[in-house]
């Protein structure tokens, strides 16, 4: 497995965790984390837009 390969699962599964975080858990997120969510607003938007993009890299590179 090439150092590549690595990060963009490591990517992959933070964009996975963020998409369930905005979907299911944003008033938790907001209620325990006050200050990032401040400055880090977690938005479903947001989060799917990150997704793919995350979904393009790995398609543009293992073409």
């Amino acid at each position: 497995m090439t150092l590549f390969a690595i990060i963009f699962y490591l990517l992959l599964l933070d964009a996975l965790v963020a998409n369930i975080i905005a979907r299911f858990g944003e008033k938790r997120y907001v209620r325990h984390f006050r200050l990032m969510s401040r400055f880090f607003p977690i938005t479903k938007g947001w989060t799917t837009y990150y997704l793919v993009l995350v979904l393009y890299i790995g398609y543009l590179t293992m073409r």
